[in-house]
Formats: structure tokens, sequence, C-alpha cells
């Protein structure tokens, strides 16, 4: 009884390790173009339920409120787009006098040039407790941003650049993001009694959707035959840490190797930050309690200050 008690209170972790050993067992299901249509599926109906999700549960007081903590915004988007990158390139100074492939190499800044992506910054966000208005925003102001400093990065770093599908990727990311965004406040005016007397699961249903995309992208991940790299560029990878890398290094002959990083990157972010979200969360609440103690009701870890920031950038 306490195994299925602790599966129970864990089993988004236990979803985890499903979702990848399915991923591992049968790629070929959660690949694009194979049943479950993931370049549907996930790239806009999963991404457009999280933030009709996120806007469904927020309170319209939120989300005004958190537009207004500039300093936050500021900080969040000068060290991703900014301080991150450039702290990347230097540390690939050391790592080039390593045997590591060079084109690995220029994979790992690719990444480092690339903004958060906006589900699951979001959803683990909320799951730990943070600031979920302001992963939001901040998410999809970031997205924004790097559709014109992605290409600026990489031409500053790589000396790598193309011309960019600015309409394209704008309105994809306004029909996935803001439209659902929206549409979940005006439900929830309608709705807004309903929605506090029976409070619905919003965290278990972002959660689940999570899991959805970790499957799906480790069906990625296991049926790219392109990752077949020597132990030590694989390793270290893996410890250091798409469309837009498509467009800008297009044609390339190395662009399987410059793609490596950013598939291995993509699904190991989303696993750590889910992995430590049991811990951080009872971090957070312990917070609570000492502010709680020390400044009274008014404390709350919904400001700018906290672990908001860290939250998005597992989203990186």
């Amino acid at each position: 009884m306490r195994l299925l008690e602790r599966m129970r209170k864990d089993w988004f972790m236990v979803g985890i390790v499903l979702a990848i050993a399915g991923a591992k067992l049968e790629p070929s299901i959660g690949v694009n173009g194979g049943p479950l249509k993931p370049e549907i599926t996930v790239s806009y109906i999963a991404v457009a339920t999280i933030f009709f999700n996120s806007g469904l549960s927020l309170k319209t007081e939120e989300l005004t409120s958190a537009l207004v903590h500039l300093k936050l915004h500021l900080f969040i988007q000068i060290f991703t787009l900014a301080f991150f990158p450039a702290t990347i390139w230097l540390f690939l100074q050391l790592l080039s006098i390593t045997p590591i492939n060079e084109w690995l190499l220029k994979g790992l800044q690719t990444v480092g040039c690339m903004p958060p992506p906006v589900s699951s910054a979001v959803i683990l966000t909320k799951a730990v407790g943070g600031n979920e208005a302001a992963a939001i925003f901040n998410s999809a102001f970031g997205s924004f941003l790097g559709i014109v400093i992605t290409p600026l990065l990489l031409l500053l770093f790589l000396g790598s650049s193309s011309s960019v599908p600015f309409t394209s990727i704008f309105s994809q990311l306004f029909m996935t993001v803001v439209v659902p965004l929206i549409i979940g406040q005006i439900v929830r005016r309608y709705i807004k009694d309903w929605l506090e007397r029976k409070k619905p699961p919003f965290g278990a249903i972002s959660s689940s959707v999570l899991l959805m995309i970790i499957y799906t992208t480790f069906c990625d991940t296991f049926s790219n035959p392109n990752i077949d790299l020597d132990k030590f560029s694989l390793v270290l990878i893996l410890f250091i840490r798409i469309p837009m890398l498509k467009i800008v290094f297009a044609g390339h002959e190395h662009l399987s190797l410059i793609s490596v990083p950013l598939l291995i990157y993509h699904p190991a972010q989303i696993l750590l930050g889910s992995v430590l979200v049991p811990t951080i969360k009872s971090w957070m609440v312990s917070r609570q309690k000492k502010l709680l103690q020390t400044r009274g009701p008014l404390a709350n870890l919904n400001n700018p200050e906290g672990l908001e920031y860290l939250s998005i950038k597992f989203g990186h």
C-alpha cells in the first residue's frame, strides 16, 4: 500500500519514466509524421492547451500585476539573451582545446543563443509554485524577442546569417500563446464562480501535457540517426547542457552535428527540470514559512524576487 501511495504522490515522476521508456521502445509513434502527429498535436494543440489552461486558472489581476515588474523582466531578458550566450561563448573557448568536435561546439553556442521554450518554462514554474504570470510574460516575450535577437547573436558568435521568416514565426507564437491565453481569460470571466467552487486540477492538466511533450521529444531523440558521436563528445555535451536552427544553417553540410546539442539538450532540460520540481517546491514552501514568520501574512512568494527566474530558466 505504501508503494501505491508513493506512486500516487509522485505520479509525475512515474509518468516521466514511463514516457521515456515508451519512447525508447517504439519511437516511431511520437516522431514527426508518426501516428501522434506531434508537429500538430504538440507544436500547436499542446502549447495552446497550456496557455488556455493558464488563462483559465490565473486571475486577471495576477497577469496585469506581473506586467509592472519591469526590473524582473529586464533582468530575465538580459540574462537569457545576453549574459547566457556570452558566458557559453567564453566556456566554449576553453572547450576548443579539447578533442570535442568543433561543429558540436558551434551547436552548443547555438543552443545558448536560443530563447527558452514557452511551454516547459510555464509548466515548471507552476509546478514549483512560482510566479506563473511572470513566467508566461517572460517566456512569451523572450520568444518574440528571439525572432530578432537569436539570428543576430548567431551572426555575432558564429558568423552565420540568414533571412528569417518573421511573419510565420510571429504568427505561430501569437496563435499558440497569446490567443489561447486571452480566450482562457475571457472564459474565466463567465465561469469564475464555478472555478473557485470546484477548483479544477490545473496543475495536473499542465503536467499531463508536459508528459506528452517529453514523450514526443524523446521519440525524436531516440529515432534520430544523427546522434552517433564518439563517447567523449557525447558525455561532455550531456553534462554541459527547431526550426530556427534549420533556417539559419539551411543546407549546411554540418547541420546534423550542429543539431545534436539541441536534440540532446531539449529532452535533458525538460527531464532535469521535472526531476528538480519536488526539491525546489519543498524549498519554496520552507521559504514561504520563513517569510510569513518574519514579514507577516502579507508575505507572498509570487513577487518579483525569488525563484521565478530560476523556474523560467529551466525552460531555456
